[in-house]
């Protein structure tokens, strides 16, 4: 009874980690950089555009 060749079972099965690996990899940045790190910049900001206009109006 032949047993079935394996040769290159292996390669396809790295190729298949390391795309899938990256793939999820780059996708939860973009959705880390986009949907957390960018709105708490932009409130930071916000926050202290308010904050010098404030000081501003009560220096004048």
């Amino acid at each position: 009874m032949p047993v079935a060749a394996i040769t290159g079972k292996l390669r396809r099965k790295i190729w298949t980690d390391l795309g899938t690996s990256l793939g999820l990899g780059i996708s939860s940045a973009y959705a880390y950089w986009y949907f957390y790190y960018i709105p708490s910049v932009r409130r930071k900001q916000e926050f202290y555009l308010k904050l010098e206009k404030e000081n501003l109006e009560r220096a004048s």
